[in-house]
């Protein structure tokens, strides 16, 4: 969005594009790393600037001090801190986006949650997708699970947790209608046995629908993060890369106390534990890696090929 010259949000701009930030869109800054964990380096400020900017004109709000206010403020800072949230968290993801991923937890990570479950009395599994975005990666793991039900899932079931900040990619999620961008690794037949067609958007079908429950969920907020717990699987992938190193450490811990003594973690392919957390030990896979807890020795050994 074009800003008048002169205008406090140009001004704020101006500052964050040299060594010395303006103080307010700092202040804001640290509002948002602390509520959330989400961190905006200075390279990247212009983004909140211009996120505030927009929010501030739909407010009818002039300065950034006035906006921080109104941010803070009891009665309309919760809701106000979402909105702008909705504006800095949009993500960009696609189904089947990491296909080498995908393979390694069906053809390796799978059997062996399987095998560590059997002496258990329920032939269930729980997996949460964090970071969901608008959907594409929990309905992509709803989809190859239903695809295994015929196979090593015969006789079990699943259950998928989806949860992301942003409010309106949540919505989009649960509507479930996607573009030809984001559904191009979709097989022909996966099209047709899956989604409905809608003149040049797909839908969702009940069947993919119905294993997954979406939510708004703060990583942060330890109350809602905590109901997750007994997972077999999670992934966060590309996720952790806009948290602070304090908050970030958080996350994880957060995860290795939700995770079964079996469960696997999976990161986006550019993502490290490294200098993050000692919990998790890094495992290789055929294809691809992945973290599990570090006292389960068993998950460490060499692969069975």
């Amino acid at each position: 969005m074009a800003q008048k010259t002169g205008s406090p949000v140009a001004a704020a701009i101006a500052g964050a594009s040299g060594a010395r930030p303006g103080p307010e869109l700092i202040q804001l800054r640290e509002l948002i790393y602390q509520t959330t964990g989400i961190f905006q380096p200075n390279l990247k400020l212009h983004l909140l600037a211009d996120a505030c900017s927009s929010r501030m004109q739909a407010l009818d709000l002039p300065t950034l001090g006035r906006y921080y206010e109104f941010l803070t403020a009891p009665t309309s800072g919760h809701a106000e801190l979402s909105a702008l949230l909705n504006r800095i968290t949009v993500g960009e993801t696609c189904f089947f986006r990491n296909q080498p991923q995908l393979d390694a937890l069906c053809n390796v990570v799978l059997p062996r949650i399987v095998r560590a479950r059997q002496p258990m009395p329920k032939r269930h599994l729980r997996i949460w997708s964090a970071g969901c975005s608008t959907g594409e990666e929990p309905y992509t793991l709803s989809l190859l699970l239903l695809e295994e039900l015929t196979g090593r899932l015969q006789g079990w079931t699943f259950e998928i947790f989806a949860t992301d900040i942003n409010e309106n990619s949540i919505a989009h999620a649960v509507q479930g209608v996607y573009g030809c961008q984001t559904t191009q690794n979709l097989s022909s037949d996966f099209r047709d046995r899956y989604f409905t067609t809608n003149e040049d958007r797909l839908q969702i079908n009940g069947d993919l629908k119905a294993c997954v429950q979406f939510s708004r969920l703060n990583l942060l907020d330890e109350a809602s993060v905590a109901q997750l717990k007994d997972l077999d699987l999670i992934l966060c992938c590309n996720v952790l890369i806009y948290f602070g190193g304090t908050s970030k450490r958080r996350v994880v811990q957060h995860f290795y106390e939700n995770l079964l003594p079996h469960g696997y973690l999976f990161l986006g392919h550019s993502e490290s534990l490294y200098g993050v957390s000692k919990d998790f030990q890094l495992v290789h896979l055929p294809s691809a890696i992945a973290y599990v807890k570090s006292e389960n020795k068993s998950l460490m050994a060499p692969m069975e090929l």
